[in-house]
C-alpha cells in the first residue's frame, strides 16, 4: 500500500509548512538513534546474547519509528546505525575470543612441556632407584605398609624377598639390626633423621640413611664401593670399640673392686663407684676432681718404677679403708697414653687361706694324737699322710712311709714281711681291697693278723679322690674296756670321798666322771653333773653362777687341739662370793681332769690386805706426785701450743697456704682434744686423791642445760642430729656445783652423739623427784651388750660398739665420779635396738664431798 511504504530521501511529506521541521527532526533523531545503537552494540558485544538481542532491537526500532510517524529514510538511517554497532561489537568479541584461544593454547603447550619433563624425571628417578647398589623403603603417611624400590647386590647379603628384607634381624648382625630398628622407630615416631653404617651377616657393610618428608618416610640402603667399604668397616669397628669401651666401663663401674684409669702423666682420668666408696668420695667424679688416691704414695711409686721396665704390675699391696688396713691384689697395666688398674680385696681370702692351713695342721695334729691308725692316700694311690699309730701298728720305718709309696706296694711290703695273713688268691684279694678308690660308699674289712691281732679296716673314699684308711685294733678292746671300768670304779670311790671337786672330761667333750663336791661347789643338780653330759651344757650352767667364768677356756682346752692341751691354774669368784681355785690337767687318751678347791676365806683375807695396801699407795702417789706434777708439766705446754696455734691463724701473723692452714687447724684441734683428756685425767686424779671440793651453789636448770647443749652443738650439727630438751617437769633450781653438773651433761651428750645414728634425735630430760633431781640422756644407738654394763664406767677402756670416735674412755668415769661426789647415783638402761639411756640422780642438797668410786 502506498501509505505503508516509507518515504524516500528528499520526498515531501504531507503536512504543509511543517515538512521542513519534520525533516530536520528526523535527521536529528536518526543521529541520536545511531549513537544509541552503537552504544547498545558495544554493550551487547560483551554478552553471549548479542546476536538475538540485536535483531530484537532492530525490529523494535522499526516499529517505534513507524509508530512515531517518521519517514522511511530516517528508519533506514537508524537501521544502518544499529547494524554498524552490532558489527563493531561482534568484531570486538571476535578479537577477544581469538586472543583468549591463543593464550589457552600457549598454556596447553607449556603444560604439555612440563608434563613431559615430570615424566622424564620420574623415569630417571625410577632408573636410579632400580640400580643394583641401593634399595629404598617408603612408608606413605596414609598407608603404614612399606613399599620397596630398588635392589642390592647379592654379595651384600640382603635378601630380595620383601618380608625377608624387612626382617632385619635375619640378615644383619645383631648389633646392627638393633641399632637400625631403634633408628627407624625414632624416624617414624619422632622424625629423627639418621645415618648409619651397618653390617650384614656375611660381613658386607652398608650405609643406611633415614629421612622423613611431609608425606613419606624414606629409608635408603646403599651398597658401598671397596674404598667406602673399608671406611665403613672402620666406622663399624669404631662403633664396636666405642660400645665395647662403654660396656667395659659399665662393667668396671658395677664391680665391687676399685678400678681406675690414669693419663700418661699419672693423673686420675676415671674411677668406678667402688673406688669412690673406698676413698670416701661423694661420687666418682668428685674422686677424680679432688685427686683422691686409693693407694699410698709408696705403693704408687712402686707401680711407676715397675712400669719403666714392664707394662704389667701385679702385686699384693695394703691400704687403709674405713680405718682398717686391708690387703688388695693390685693389677696395673701401662699403655702408651696412660694406665689402668684394678684392685681385688684379698683380705678375706688371706684369712680363709690361713684358717684353712691352720685347720689342716690342727687336723693333722689331732689325727696324730689318736690311738687309731690312720693313713690317707691321694687319687694316685700315693701315701700322703699317716699318724704315729699307723707307723706303730705296722712297724714300718719312717723313711719308707715318707717316700709316698702307693697302696699296692704297701700291701706287698706288709705281705712280704709277714705282717698280714696270706690270702688264697692274693691278686684278687688285693684288687678287691683297692676297689675302694672307685667306690662311693665306705667299705669295711676284717683282718686277722699272724700275731693274733684282729684289725677292723675302714676305707672311706674322699670327695676329691683318694681314700682314708682307718685301722682299728680290736684285740685289746675288751681288755681295755675291762681295765677302764675297774679304774673308773676305783676312781669313783676315791673321788666321792674328797673335799675337792673333781671332774674328768673325755676327748669328745663329755663328762666321764665327777664327785659330789664338784656339783656342790658349783651349785649343780645331780642330773646336770651325770656322765655323758657335754662340757658346753655344764659351761652354760656355771656361767650363770660366776661373773668372770673360766669355763670358756675349759671348753677350748677340753675340745681343742694339742697346743691348747696344757696344765692350767687359776681362780674364779662366784656370784655368791665364794672363791674357787682350779687346776686343769690333761690326761692320757685325750682326757682332761679338772679340780676345784674352795679358798674363799684365804682369798678374803688376802684381798682385804691387798686392797688396803693398794689404796694407801695409790692415794699417796696421786696426791703427792701426779696432781701437782702433771698439772704444770702437761697443762702449761698444751696451753702454749694452743696459744701459738691461734696466733699463727691470725691474719696479722702473715698469710698461710691452704695446706699450712689445714695443718695449723689440725694441731689446734688435736691440742684441744689432748687438753680435754688431760683435764679429765687431772679431775679424776683430784677426786681420787680426795682433794676436790665442790662449789655448792644454786644451780639454774635451764641455764645449765643450755650451756651444755651449746658446747656439743657443733658435733650434733656435723651428723644432722637433733637435740630434744624435755624440762617441763624440772625444777627451776637445785643445789650443786654448776660447773661440774654442766661438765656431766656435756659428757653425756658427747657420749650420746658418738653413738646416735645420723639424722636421729637425742633427748635430754630433767624432772623433779621426791628426793632430788634426775637428768637423763637418751640416744637411739645400737645399745650396749650386757657384758659391757659392768665395765662401762671403768677408766681408759674406750668402747667403739659402733661409735664414730674412739676416745680415752674417761667420759662416763667422770660422770660417775662427779655424780657420786654430789651424793647421787648413775644407772644405765639399754638393750639391743632400744638405744641407751644414762640416768643421773642428784639430791636436792648434797650430803657432802665424798670420794668418787673407781
Amino acid at each position: 500500500m502506498p501509505g505503508d511504504n516509507p518515504p524516500r530521501a528528499g520526498q515531501a511529506v504531507s503536512g504543509g509548512h511543517n515538512d521542513s521541521v519534520t525533516t530536520d527532526s528526523a535527521a536529528t533523531g536518526g543521529s541520536l538513534l545511531w549513537c544509541a545503537g552503537a552504544r547498545v552494540g558495544k554493550l551487547l558485544a560483551s554478552s553471549a546474547l548479542a546476536g538475538p538481542l540485536l535483531g530484537f532491537a532492530a525490529h523494535a526500532e522499526t516499529v517505534a519509528a513507524q509508530k512515531a510517524g517518521l519517514s522511511v529514510s530516517t528508519v533506514e538511517v537508524m537501521q544502518l546505525a544499529m547494524f554498524v554497532g552490532v558489527m563493531g561489537a561482534a568484531l570486538v568479541s571476535a578479537i577477544a575470543l581469538i586472543r583468549e584461544r591463543a593464550r589457552t593454547s600457549a598454556q596447553n603447550v607449556e603444560l604439555r612441556a612440563r608434563l613431559a619433563d615430570v615424566n622424564a624425571a620420574l623415569r630417571r628417578s625410577e632408573a636410579l632407584l632400580n640400580l643394583r647398589d641401593q634399595r629404598v623403603i617408603v612408608w606413605a603417611a596414609e598407608n603404614k605398609k612399606p613399599e620397596l624400590v630398588g635392589t642390592l647386590p647379592v654379595e651384600s647379603g640382603a635378601p630380595e624377598d620383601r618380608a625377608a628384607f624387612l626382617a632385619f634381624g635375619r640378615w644383619l648382625m645383631p648389633r646392627s639390626a638393633a641399632a637400625l630398628e631403634n633408628a627407624v622407630a625414632g624416624l617414624r615416631e619422632k622424625a629423627r633423621p639418621f645415618d648409619l653404617v651397618i653390617e650384614s651377616q656375611v660381613g658386607a657393610p652398608l650405609e643406611v640413611h633415614g629421612r622423613k618428608s611431609a608425606a613419606h618416610v624414606l629409608v635408603r640402603f646403599v651398597s658401598l664401593s671397596e674404598t667406602q667399604r673399608s671406611e665403613a668397616r672402620l666406622k663399624i669397628e669404631n662403633q664396636r670399640l666405642a660400645t665395647d669401651y662403654d660396656t667395659m666401663l659399665g662393667l668396671l663401674d658395677a664391680l665391687s673392686m676399685p678400678s681406675w684409669l690414669r693419663t700418661a702423666d699419672g693423673r686420675l682420668k676415671w674411677v668406678n663407684r667402688a673406688y669412690a666408696n673406698a676413698v670416701e668420695a661423694e661420687n666418682a667424679e668428685a674422686a677424680v676432681r679432688d685427686a683422691k688416691e686409693f693407694l699410698g704414695g709408696q705403693a704408687r711409686d712402686a707401680i711407676a718404677a715397675q712400669h719403666k721396665s714392664h707394662p704389667v704390675f701385679e702385686q699384693a699391696l695394703s691400704t687403709v679403708i674405713e680405718g682398717d688396713r686391708r690387703m688388695f691384689a693390685v693389677t696395673d697395666f701401662a699403655g702408651a697414653d696412660g694406665s689402668a688398674g684394678l684392685a681385688c680385696d684379698t683380705s678375706g681370702i688371706e684369712i680363709i687361706r690361713n684358717e684353712y692351713e691352720r685347720t689342716v695342721r690342727s687336723h693333722a695334729d689331732t689325727l696324730d694324737q689318736l690311738n687309731t691308725a690312720v693313713a690317707i692316700f691321694d687319687t694316685d694311690e700315693k701315701l700322703r699322710f699317716f699318724n704315729q699309730a699307723f707307723q706303730k701298728l705296722w712297724g714300718l720305718d719312717s723313711g719308707f712311709l715318707h717316700s709316698a709309696p702307693d697302696n699296692a706296694l704297701l700291701l706287698d711290703r706288709l705281705r712280704s714281711e709277714g705282717k698280714i695273713a696270706e690270702q688264697p688268691e692274693w691278686r684278687r684279694w688285693k684288687e678287691s681291697l683297692l676297689g675302694a678308690y672307685r667306690a662311693v660308699e665306705s667299705q669295711e674289712h676284717w683282718w686277722h693278723l699272724p700275731d693274733g691281732k684282729t684289725i677292723r679296716v675302714v676305707a672311706n673314699p674322699q670327695p676329691k679322690g683318694g681314700v682314708t684308711w682307718v685301722f682299728e685294733n680290736l684285740t685289746e678292746k675288751m681288755d681295755l674296756e675291762s681295765r677302764y671300768q675297774t679304774a673308773v670304779r676305783v676312781q669313783g670311790e676315791t673321788l666321792d670321798n674328797l673335799a675337792e671337786g673333781v671332774a674328768v672330761f673325755g676327748p669328745d667333750g663329755r663328762l666321764r666322771l665327777s664327785n659330789p663336791a664338784f656339783a656342790a661347789l658349783w651349785g649343780l643338780d645331780a642330773d646336770a653333773a651325770k656322765p655323758t653330759v657335754h662340757v658346753s651344757t655344764i659351761r652354760d650352767l656355771c656361767d650363770r653362777r660366776a661373773a668372770d667364768s673360766p669355763w670358756a677356756g675349759f671348753v677350748a682346752a677340753i675340745t681343742g687341739f694339742d697346743d691348747e692341751r696344757r696344765d692350767r691354774h687359776g681362780q674364779t669368784e662366784l656370784n655368791n662370793g665364794n672363791v674357787l681355785r682350779y687346776a686343769m690337767i690333761p690326761l692320757p687318751n685325750g682326757q682332761v681332769m679338772m679340780t676345784f678347791v674352795d679358798v674363799t676365806d684365804s682369798v678374803n683375807v688376802e684381798r682385804a690386805l691387798k686392797d688396803k695396801n693398794e689404796a694407801l699407795e695409790k692415794s699417796d702417789q696421786l696426791k703427792n706426785e701426779f696432781v701437782q706434777h702433771v698439772s704444770y708439766e702437761l697443762r702449761s705446754p698444751l696451753t702454749n701450743i694452743i696459744g701459738f696455734t691461734e696466733l699463727l691463724s691470725l691474719p696479722a701473723t702473715g698469710p698461710l697456704s691452704q695446706k699450712q692452714r689445714e695443718y695449723v687447724e689440725h694441731v689446734g684441734s688435736s691440742s684441744s682434744v689432748l687438753l680435754t683428756i688431760v683435764n679429765d685425767i687431772l679431775d679424776l686424779a683430784t677426786v681420787d686423791a680426795g682433794i676436790m671440793e665442790l662449789d655448792i651453789s644454786e644451780v639454774h636448770v635451764d641455764r645449765t642445760i643450755a650451756a651444755a647443749a651449746e658446747l656439743v652443738a657443733d658435733r650434733l650439727e656435723e651428723h644432722a642430729i637433733r637435740l630434744k630438751i624435755d624440762a617441763a617437769a624440772a625444777p627451776k633450781t637445785f643445789h650443786g656445783d654448776e660447773t661440774r653438773i654442766r661438765q656431766i651433761l656435756y659428757n653425756l651428750l658427747s657420749n650420746a652423739a658418738n653413738y646416735a645414728p645420723e639424722a636421729s634425735t637425742i633427748t635430754l630430760a630433767c624432772r623433779q623427784l621426791a628426793e632430788g633431781v634426775e637428768f637423763s640422756v637418751h640416744d637411739d644407738g645400737p645399745g650396749m651388750p650386757p657384758d659391757l654394763l659392768d665395765s662401762v664406767f671403768r677408766r681408759f677402756e674406750p668402747r667403739t660398739n659402733g661409735g664414730r670416735r674412739r676416745g680415752a674412755g674417761l667420759g662416763l668415769s667422770i660422770v660417775k665420779s662427779f655424780v657420786e661426789l654430789h651424793g647421787g647415783s648413775v644407772r644405765i638402761e639399754t638393750g639391743k635396738d632400744k638405744g641407751t639411756t644414762v640416768i643421773c640422780a642428784f639430791p636436792d642438797t648434797p650430803s657432802g664431798v665424798r670420794a668418787a668410786a673407781e
